[in-house]
């Protein structure tokens, strides 16, 4: 049986959405030797991220960039996860700054001609 206080952590904010696209980090690993790679997401929330194939070993609450396409992005490391029988880890971040529609991912559903007709009849006539 889980604790209150631990359902509470395992609480997602928002939808994940499974996107591989390709990002590069920056920042420091746990032995605090800088480097750049390039690496993939796995899954986007409007908060973070889930990362595949980094190969150097973070720690949590360290802060890292993220550069995709023109932008950059600032991330907290949350979780690490080593990848059995490689040398890569999966790793789970938390944005700094929310950035709206920071991966292109998001579109507004288009409405169906007859909501829109209905939804402008109601507004003449109200």
């Amino acid at each position: 049986m889980q604790s209150s206080s631990m359902e509470d952590t395992n609480k997602r904010r928002g939808s994940r959405t499974k996107a591989v696209l390709p990002v590069r980090i920056k920042g420091k690993d746990s032995g605090g030797k800088a480097f750049e790679e390039l690496v993939h997401t796995l899954d986007v929330t409007p908060s973070g991220i889930r990362l595949g194939s980094v190969r150097r070993e973070l720690s949590v609450k360290d802060e890292v960039t993220i550069f995709f396409r023109q932008r950059k992005m600032q991330f907290r490391v949350v979780w690490t996860k080593k990848m059995k029988g490689t040398s890569e880890f999966q790793v789970g971040l938390q944005a700094l700054t929310q950035e709206k529609e920071a991966w292109g991912l998001i579109a507004e559903p288009a409405k169906e001609p007859a909501q829109a007709f209905s939804a402008s009849l109601v507004s003449a006539l109200a």
